[in-house]
């Protein structure tokens, strides 16, 4: 069921921000501790060296003349507006009328809660779209306007998305090498569906699922794109990501427990990657023309993100662990059925998108794979993780560009790796 879809003709109230009182505690501690930040930044506690430290210095030259009293009173007043405010977009996004109602396309194939969707069933050069195992595949199908493979199947290409789905109970015991040996089955589908081989385009996630499936498959591929697909976890930021897997091992055996990664804990994880992003966003998205298509959009991607579904507990365990944590693809030691995942052995026409902008994966982390991999290319776009996807310049720049490069590598003739 979408989100904020009907019940009985009534219209479900959106349990989004999720985790709600995550955020609303989130968005207290932002807006209604304001005073408390100001001390610290002010010198009545002591503050580390560093930018922040710069620019608490620069408020504190700049407020020297103001009345310590007047100021204290004007910035909790200033807070609590701002949190108003945040707590008025929560309700007018809670309560927005929008609903998305694309039909999927046919159904190619399926396995278990995997499905293989058509995008264009009269034919066209065929292209296999991994998405991540978190987030919902329809990110890339959002609405009518921002649909990136119903923009490609009007165009000449033939999009055949992997849609995960929730795993089933007889899919929680999945590994990642479960979930690759998966794939292999799809794309053997999308093959004999096509009459010949379909480029992979991984997005996030599903760059380093179709990077395996890759190494493994090369000769039934004719090109792989990576769009903002992280693999070196240290390269940037990597203290952050080392905090990410000492938290996901102290939340192992609860984990292990659920026998799943609960969606809420996972949106925790993200939240803690920029606390004060879901406070700004719905702060913004207060002040916006509820029918406007900005607002219709920020719903449509708000649904999007707020109805991803659980991992399992092993996939869990090599993502926040193996991945972040110990960096493992990074250091050439993450394995798929026992063999290592390593670039530099690929031999296959590869385009590798760094969105400039990314919060999510920062562009270093993305880059590392363009010099691993023999000959590949690399496209920036200056925007961020999921504005390439369904952003306003999203067409001109990555949508237009990664289509144009599949087609090409479709007319190139060459020389077939054979099977690893």
């Amino acid at each position: 069921m979408e989100p904020g879809s009907k019940i009985e003709g009534t219209p479900r109230l959106r349990q989004g921000p999720r985790p709600l009182p995550l955020h609303l505690g989130l968005a207290t501690t932002a807006f209604l501790g304001s005073n408390a930040a100001w001390m610290r930044s002010s010198g009545a506690w002591p503050l580390s060296n560093g930018p922040l430290a710069e620019r608490a210095a620069a408020l504190r030259a700049q407020a020297a003349s103001l009345d310590p009293a007047s100021l204290a009173e004007a910035i909790g007043r200033e807070g609590r507006r701002r949190y108003d405010r945040f707590l008025d977009g929560v309700l007018a996004y809670r309560r927005h009328p929008y609903r998305r109602e694309l039909a999927d396309p046919p159904e190619l194939w399926r396995e278990g809660s995997t499905r293989l969707l058509d995008y264009a069933p009269g034919g066209g050069v065929p292209a296999l779209i991994v998405p991540s195992l978190v987030n919902r595949s329809y990110v890339l199908d959002l609405t009518p306007e921002r649909s990136l493979l119903r923009r490609w199947a009007g165009q000449g290409l033939r999009p055949l998305l992997v849609d995960w789905g929730r795993p089933s109970e007889a899919e929680r015991g999945f590994d990642l090498t479960a979930y690759i040996r998966r794939l292999e089955r799809a794309l053997d589908a999308a093959r004999a569906a096509a009459g010949r081989p379909a480029s992979a385009v991984g997005y996030c996630m599903g760059g380093l699922l179709a990077l395996a499936l890759a190494q493994r498959r090369a000769a039934d591929l004719g090109g792989l794109v990576l769009l903002a697909t992280p693999w070196d976890f240290h390269a940037e930021r990597a203290e952050e990501a080392r905090r990410v897997g000492l938290a996901g091992a102290a939340l192992m055996p609860f984990i292990e427990a659920w026998g799943e990664m609960p969606l809420d804990l996972l949106q925790a994880f993200f939240a803690f990657v920029d606390p004060v992003q879901v406070p700004r966003k719905f702060l913004a998205f207060a002040g916006l023309d509820p029918g406007s298509d900005k607002a219709r959009l920020f719903v449509a991607l708000e649904d999007w993100l707020n109805d991803g579904v659980p991992l399992t507990t092993e996939v869990a365990r090599d993502c926040l662990i193996g991945w972040y944590g110990e960096n493992r693809p990074g250091r050439g030691v993450w394995e798929v059925a026992g063999q290592p995942v390593l670039p530099e052995r690929l031999k296959l026409p590869t385009l590798v998108v760094v969105p400039g902008a990314d919060r999510i994966v920062p562009p270093l982390t993305a880059r590392a794979l363009a010099g691993r991999i023999p000959g590949a290319e690399r496209l920036d776009p200056q925007a961020g993780h999921i504005g390439m996807v369904v952003g306003a310049g999203s067409e001109r720049l990555m949508w237009e560009p990664v289509r144009l490069w599949i087609e090409a590598r479709a007319k190139e003739p060459r020389r077939r790796p054979r099977r690893a």
